[in-house]
Protein backbone atom coordinates (compact mmCIF):
# COMPACT_ATOMS: atom_id res chain seq x y z
CA UNK A 1 0.00 0.00 0.00
CA UNK A 2 1.30 3.45 -0.92
CA UNK A 3 1.31 6.32 1.54
CA UNK A 4 -0.95 8.25 -0.80
CA UNK A 5 -3.57 5.49 -0.43
CA UNK A 6 -3.82 5.82 3.37
CA UNK A 7 -6.90 7.52 4.85
CA UNK A 8 -6.63 11.17 5.85
CA UNK A 9 -8.34 13.42 8.39
CA UNK A 10 -8.15 17.11 9.21
CA UNK A 11 -6.81 18.15 12.61
CA UNK A 12 -9.48 19.75 14.82
CA UNK A 13 -6.97 22.28 16.19
CA UNK A 14 -4.65 23.38 13.40
CA UNK A 15 -6.78 22.38 10.39
CA UNK A 16 -3.93 20.60 8.61
CA UNK A 17 -4.47 17.18 7.03
CA UNK A 18 -2.81 14.14 8.58
CA UNK A 19 -2.67 10.50 7.52
CA UNK A 20 -3.35 7.19 9.20
CA UNK A 21 -0.60 5.74 11.41
CA UNK A 22 -0.21 2.12 12.40
CA UNK A 23 -0.34 3.01 16.11
CA UNK A 24 -3.81 4.52 15.49
CA UNK A 25 -5.16 1.38 13.79
CA UNK A 26 -7.52 0.39 16.61
CA UNK A 27 -8.68 3.91 17.46
CA UNK A 28 -8.70 5.65 14.06
CA UNK A 29 -12.38 6.63 14.40
CA UNK A 30 -11.58 8.47 17.65
CA UNK A 31 -8.44 10.30 16.45
CA UNK A 32 -9.11 14.05 16.09
CA UNK A 33 -5.69 15.68 16.45
CA UNK A 34 -2.51 15.34 14.39
CA UNK A 35 -0.16 15.51 17.39
CA UNK A 36 0.07 15.70 21.16
CA UNK A 37 0.80 19.40 20.82
CA UNK A 38 -2.51 20.01 19.03
CA UNK A 39 -4.34 17.80 21.51
CA UNK A 40 -3.00 19.86 24.42
CA UNK A 41 -3.77 23.15 22.63
CA UNK A 42 -7.35 22.20 21.80
CA UNK A 43 -10.01 24.73 22.71
CA UNK A 44 -11.28 24.00 26.20
CA UNK A 45 -14.93 23.34 26.94
CA UNK A 46 -14.92 26.24 29.40
CA UNK A 47 -15.43 29.47 27.53
CA UNK A 48 -13.36 32.47 28.53
CA UNK A 49 -15.48 35.08 26.76
CA UNK A 50 -15.44 38.53 28.27
CA UNK A 51 -11.99 38.17 29.80
CA UNK A 52 -9.94 39.50 26.91
CA UNK A 53 -7.81 42.61 27.36
CA UNK A 54 -9.06 45.24 24.95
Amino acid sequence: MKKSDLPQKTCATCGLPFTWRKKWAKVWDDVRYCSDRCRRARPSAKSTTGTSCQ
